[in-house]
Formats: structure tokens, sequence, C-alpha cells
């Protein structure tokens, strides 16, 4: 199930698993924030209702997500720009709650996400959704938009509980509603080498399911947990911290798959090896 690495174009990331704490939002904000470092245009889409990505960018927006996909504006007028000069966000609210009820009603229930996205999508490289801790209709929507999906994994003693029905239905959304769709990776977050279990749960991960995990993996960090309290991505909030450089090297783990003439990795725009070898504080 793994994508084709052609060229990128509007390729859309979902970055999605139904359990919540396993470093999902933070995995979206980093690594489209890794991408934009890398600069490459960048879009990140928030479409959890907590809307913990808008907050990691210090963004308070009257309006949202949900009224684009709701119809009542289109999604451009939504747009914010960032820090980061090669990427934008866009906002969610409390509002989207809301969206479950009033997407059950609609016709193309599943695909009101692609209709509001398809005229923005192309104005960028990547985009990047961060899915809610759930299995529901807006995370289908994302699915059904996506060519590519994440998984952040957890490194503890339930982490694989239920993966294989979040892969099931990766699986389903790609036989029935999207053939694009394909698993870009396994990613192993909050990983602690000092711990006999983080060890093994990864270990496990890795013999089951091969090459579909990446190679970088996420540390626990002080820093990356402080950084959304400062309204940044971990590389704004403390570039040199263990969190920032693991996002960099995942950014430059999946750029490589889809270069391009110029700046196509993160090793490429920090000359000085930093996302790959940089002073590592804790």
């Amino acid at each position: 199930m793994q994508p084709q690495h052609a060229p990128a174009s509007g390729m859309v990331f979902a970055v999605v698993n139904q359990k919540g704490g396993v470093g999902k939002t933070t995995t979206a904000v980093n690594l489209a924030a890794s991408f934009a470092a890398a600069e490459r245009s960048t879009l990140l889409l928030d479409l959890d209702p907590q809307a913990n990505a808008t907050s990691a960018f210090g963004v308070a927006a009257p309006r949202h997500i949900y009224d684009a996909i709701s119809g009542r504006c289109v999604m451009k007028d939504i747009v914010h720009s960032t820090e980061l000069e090669f990427l934008d966000l866009i906002p969610a609210g409390r509002d989207l709650y809301g969206a479950e009820i009033e997407l059950a009603s609609m016709l193309n229930r599943e695909r009101q996400l692609e209709r509001a996205l398809s005229d923005l999508r192309q104005a960028y490289e990547f985009v990047f959704i961060d899915c809610p801790p759930s299995l529901g209709l807006l995370t289908l929507n994302a699915l059904c938009v996506a060519s590519h999906v994440i998984i952040p994994l957890q490194c503890e003693y339930y982490a694989l509980e239920g993966l294989a029905g979040l892969l099931e239905t990766v699986e389903l959304v790609r036989e029935q509603l999207n053939p694009e769709l394909g698993l870009e990776g396994i990613l192993l977050t909050m990983v602690d080498q000092r711990n006999n279990l983080s060890r093994q749960v990864g270990a496990e991960v890795r013999d089951h399911f091969g090459v579909d995990v990446f190679k970088t993996e996420i540390p626990r960090n002080v820093r990356l947990s402080e950084a959304p309290s400062h309204g940044k991505p971990a590389l704004l909030y403390d570039i040199h911290s263990k969190g920032a450089i693991s996002y960099l090297n995942l950014a430059d783990e999946i750029l490589r798959r889809y270069p391009r003439k110029s700046h196509s990795t993160v090793s490429s725009v920090f000359p000085s090896g930093l996302a790959l070898e940089g002073n590592i504080d804790e």
C-alpha cells in the first residue's frame, strides 16, 4: 500500500490515529514546519475540533475550516500566514464538533473537504491535515482527499491496539473511495531508549511492519512539549532540541522520496548538517 514516489504537486498527507495522546498534532505541526524550513510550499490544515494545531501557532481566527466545509466561505479566505515564509495554516475551532452531525445529512458527505480544498491545494507542494482522534466523518473526509497517510504510533504498551483497524480503514478507503491513497509510513513517537518497554515496542513494530516504519524516531523531549505554549513549532522555539532535530530528520527522510532540482531536502537548506548532526540539547 505504499504511495508512488512521484514529484510533489499538491500532495496531501493525512496525519491519522484514532487514539489520542500519540503525538499526532505534534507530528502534523512540526513536520509541516520542517517542510517549510526546506523551502517547500506547505499548507497545514487543522481538522481536529480541539484546534491544537491552530493554537500551536498562536492563531485565533473568527472563521475556520468548518465554515469552508459547510459552504459559508471559500477556503482561500481562511488561510493564515505563519512565522515561516513557506508555511500557511487553515485553522480549526470548537464549532467543528458540530461538523460530524452536519456532514451526516449532506450528499457526498465524505467528499466535502475535497470539494472545499480543490481550488487551493495546487497552490502548495504539500498539504498536511491534522485529523481528529477518531475514525468519524471528518477523518473519512481527510482520507478521501489525501494521497498519503502518516500514522504516529506511541512506543508504549498499548501501541498496537487499534492499529490493525486503522490500517483496514485506510485500505477500505483506498479500495472504495480513493485509489490514490497510500501509507507513507508509521512513525514511532515518544521513544525513550532508556526504557526497556519502549525499545521492545519499537523493535516489535519494526519487525512486523518492516519498511512501512520510518527510520526516524521521535523521542520524548521537554522542548517539544513546551513549544506549543509559546505559539511556535519546535524548530522556532529551540532548533537545537532533540525534538526539533528529529522532525527535521523526518522531513529530510520523506523529501528524499520527492526530490526537485533545488532545495530538495532539509540538509540542503541547512548546509552545516544541523538537521542530521546538530548539537542536541534536552
